[in-house]
């Protein structure tokens, strides 16, 4: 397995120019939000409910999303945790709004995330690195929590 510094420098080898960076610091946290919110808005199965009422898919992926992290970095992971905790929280309280459908803020969102993404790597000149290896979708959030962690001076 590689460590999170060799899958940290591979993926910011296609995300120097500074636009696409800047594309990435919002389009990448809105897709995390929307993928989250997605699966928050699909149905649970009762075997699920009945193991705990307040599980969803949601909460699945984010367990699972947190111990790939956990195995890469604790301290990002940890980062991670506080972060995916807000936006559970956020979709939680715009699930129970009664203003749009979740699942249609989430599209939405989705879509126009993926398409300043794309524009973010026509500037750059690079394919999205998730095009070599899936497991990128991973690690694109996780390369601006360094990002912050860096700025802040805290080791990762």
């Amino acid at each position: 397995m590689r460590t999170v510094n060799q899958w940290l420098v591979e993926y910011g080898d296609s995300h120097r120019n500074p636009k696409n960076k800047a594309l990435h610091w919002v389009c990448v946290p809105v897709i995390v939000w929307s993928i989250i919110g997605l699966l928050w808005s699909l149905p649970t199965p009762p075997a699920l409910r009945a193991f705990n009422p307040d599980l969803n898919w949601a909460g699945i992926w984010v367990v699972v999303a947190l111990a790939y992290y956990a195995a890469l970095s604790t301290r990002l992971a940890l980062g991670a945790a506080v972060t995916f905790l807000a936006m559970l929280w956020s979709i939680d309280l715009l699930d129970h709004s009664g203003t749009l459908p979740l699942w249609a803020v989430c599209i939405g969102l989705f879509l126009i995330a993926w398409v300043g993404q794309f524009i973010g790597h026509a500037i750059e000149g690079k394919r999205p690195s998730f095009l070599k290896d899936v497991q990128f979708l991973l690690i694109g959030p996780l390369w601006l929590l360094a990002d912050a962690y860096r700025r802040m001076g805290i080791r990762f």
